[in-house]
């Protein structure tokens, strides 16, 4: 059986707040299994968390489908950052000691120094909606929908 949007622990964390909207969230993707939204600590601007709905803490618990899912939204995701940005990389981690919730950081990079999160720094609000509003234009480009299809529900 799939394990896609299923709850998996009782650990009601910061991103499951965010997922159901009682903590703002800057969204650029939603499906019924993955979410992603930028960090409002960004190393670069463009860095975005793909985040599962199911709530697992360290990636290594996570189910392969899950797995799957979550890696396939962060290529399409870091395809539309590679294309608005115009970095030479765009990184992929999965750290996981800030938030007790599974997430990948999928962030715009032009050297190693950009993989040190010491670096990041609160984003103004403004700044994180001109990012997203880039993003959601290339995914709909990337994807050929209009900005209101299922990745932007």
């Amino acid at each position: 059986p799939s394990s896609i949007g299923r709850y998996i622990g009782p650990m009601a964390t910061l991103f499951t707040r965010i997922i159901e909207g009682e903590i703002p969230g800057t969204f650029v993707w939603r499906d019924p299994a993955v979410v992603a939204f930028l960090s409002i600590n960004p190393i670069n601007p463009g860095h975005v968390l793909v985040v599962p709905r199911a709530e697992i803490d360290h990636w290594i618990d996570c189910p392969d489908d899950l797995r799957n899912r979550l890696f396939e939204v962060s290529q399409i995701i870091g395809r539309a950052l590679q294309a608005v940005w115009e970095p030479p990389k765009v990184a992929l981690m999965a750290i996981g000691l800030e938030v007790p919730h599974l997430h990948l950081h999928v962030v715009p990079i032009w050297g190693m120094g950009d993989v040190d999160f010491s670096a990041a720094r609160p984003a103004a609000r403004e700044d994180l909606d001109s990012a997203a509003a880039r993003i959601r234009e290339q995914l709909a480009a990337d994807l050929g929908q209009d900005g209101n299809g299922p990745a932007f529900e």
